[in-house]
């Protein structure tokens, strides 16, 4: 699996644990929802990513995105 898809998977994952969180705990989870698509917004026009930073040092194949 390369690195564009396990950021994918992973911010995927977090936002809908975070989206359910919201609608069982409390709203303030919301806002982790809100930061990651910010992030995912703000990765699609710099290209920086902080998880893919830490998988291409662990060594994760690259993908087209986060080369």
């Amino acid at each position: 699996m390369s690195i564009d898809r396990i950021v994918l998977a992973f911010a995927g994952a977090v936002i809908l644990v975070s989206v359910a969180l919201g609608h069982y705990v409390s709203p303030y989870w919301l806002l982790l929802t809100a930061f990651v698509g910010l992030n995912l917004l703000q990765s699609a026009f710099t290209g920086f990513c902080p998880l893919a930073i830490i998988l291409k040092k662990l060594g994760v194949q690259p993908g087209q995105a986060f080369g």
